[in-house]
């Protein structure tokens, strides 16, 4: 999961400035989360002034049901779906979509809800490997290259997993030789399951594995260093009368836990969606967006967690917010229209600003972000609302600006965060687009400069 540098010779902008090599930066994109596990990514530069038509679609592909995000390693696009009754993992080229290979196994599913019966996490990519646990779940490692089963795990039979409310939802993440999944298994308020394991990522085996009563949430395991040791940071809740749950910081090498903070509300029908946010070697943010809104936690050497401080206005419902300069930024809300963007000061937890991202079209209509995903490339912040709405943001503590708009599509559950990678934006609409008629789609969207763009035609870059 290494970033790497693009390498061209040189190229000259629209504005006449050469460009070499070390202005040009490329990463990789091998977990939903993104090469930094934060939204975040050094991409740069991209298209400054987009078309008034919008951007160029590169290519676009019909898809199955779910709410996967493409990942890109090595060369090679990754995606999770299912089609008809099967759940599906492609490898595709990422600049012309072209199928290279595809793996798929059966799965009975239906979301209780009328939400999709698709997966919710992603594909993990690591080398020659790629890891994805479905919805039922089932856990498979693949080659990436030819995309052969070279092992797999039936969670839900192994560990007792139950259905949970929307199935199972998060997506694994690679340590060193170390796979690490919130399984969730056989929960009970009484007696607890295998909650979290690490799983060796070239064989299955189990490692360690942490009992606990917390469950499956929907957000899904971070990896970071926690005052120099690295952790891994679960927010595991499941379905569960009363509701419990919270955030387990565990030793990602042996599974020791060292911290068990709830946070989770009282209803029911709840759960934690947003994965943790870490600030450095001793801060981490989490949320959910029910009633208790976020909360700034500070690790002692022993790792042990207290509260900065909570606040309740500003509770993501699945977003990753984005840090910038000591503040935090982020579509806070449970459902629309009760969305907003704000800004919280890092320091103290005060909400500095709010702005409710919504228009009134010609025909009368209201479109807005509502609970937009947050994408950071380079010095350039993004949003994807979750109708289908795309714009570029200016942020400060005086307040967000808008600095451009387009739309990618109209079809509501645009849930899942896009990807970017090598100046192309991956982007996934979930139902039917309610303009063109047009199926769910997986779209590549032109974000290269002019000149790059050129300049790759005749170049291709070398990692």
């Amino acid at each position: 999961m290494t970033a790497g540098i693009s390498r061209w010779l040189f190229c000259v902008l629209a504005t006449g400035q050469a460009l070499v090599a070390d202005d040009v930066v490329v990463e990789e994109w091998p977990h939903f989360l993104g090469p930094h596990m934060n939204a975040t990514t050094r991409e740069t530069p991209l298209l400054e002034k987009w078309p008034e038509k919008g951007l160029e679609v590169v290519w676009e592909k019909e898809r199955g049901e779910g709410y996967a995000c493409p990942v890109i390693s090595n060369g090679r696009l990754f995606y999770f779906h299912r089609l008809d009754r099967k759940e599906t993992v492609e490898c595709r080229e990422p600049k012309t979509g072209e199928l290279v290979w595809s793996f798929a196994y059966p799965v009975e599913y239906q979301d209780r809800y009328g939400f999709s019966s698709g997966p919710r996490s992603s594909v993990v990519a690591d080398g020659d490997r790629v890891y994805v646990a479905g919805v039922t779940p089932q856990l498979h490692c693949l080659s990436a290259d030819k995309g052969e089963l070279l092992w797999k795990k039936d969670l839900a039979k192994e560990y007792e997993v139950p259905q949970y409310f929307f199935g199972y939802g998060p997506t694994p993440v690679v340590h060193g030789n170390r796979l690490i999944i919130n399984v969730g298994g056989k929960v009970s308020p009484e007696a607890g399951g295998v909650c979290v394991a690490a799983f060796d990522k070239m064989t299955g085996k189990a490692l360690w594995e942490v009992e606990d009563t917390w469950g499956a949430s929907y957000a899904s395991p971070v990896v970071a260093k926690i005052r120099g040791k690295a952790c891994a940071l679960v927010l595991a809740a499941g379905e569960s009368k009363p509701t419990h749950g919270g955030l387990l910081t565990i030793d990602a090498e042996t599974g020791e836990v060292y911290d068990r903070f709830p946070w989770r509300a009282k209803k029911y029908e709840s759960v934690l969606a947003s994965s943790a946010l870490i600030i450095d070697d001793t801060r981490v943010f989490i949320s959910e967006c029910y009633e208790l809104g976020g909360v700034l936690l500070e690790f002692d050497e022993s790792r042990k967690s207290k509260p900065l401080w909570k606040q309740r206005e500003f509770g993501m419902h699945f977003m990753m917010p984005i840090e910038k300069d000591g503040y935090l930024y982020g579509f806070a809300g449970r459902n629309p229209p009760d969305t907003e963007f704000k800004c919280v000061d890092l320091k103290t937890g005060e909400v500095m600003w709010t702005k409710d991202y919504r228009w009134k079209r010609e025909d009368g209509q209201i479109e807005g972000l509502f609970r937009a995903s947050l994408l950071q490339a380079g010095e350039r912040y993004f949003a994807l609302g979750e109708d289908g709405l795309f714009t570029e943001l200016e942020l400060s503590p005086e307040g967000s600006k808008e600095l451009q708009r387009t739309r990618f599509f109209t079809a509501r559950e645009a849930w899942t965060m896009p990807s970017l990678h090598d100046g192309l934006l991956y982007a996934v609409q979930n139902t039917v687009d309610g303009q063109s008629g047009k199926k769910r789609r997986l779209i590549c969207y032109d974000l290269r400069p002019e000149a790059l763009r050129s300049e790759a035609e005749r170049l291709e870059p070398t990692q």
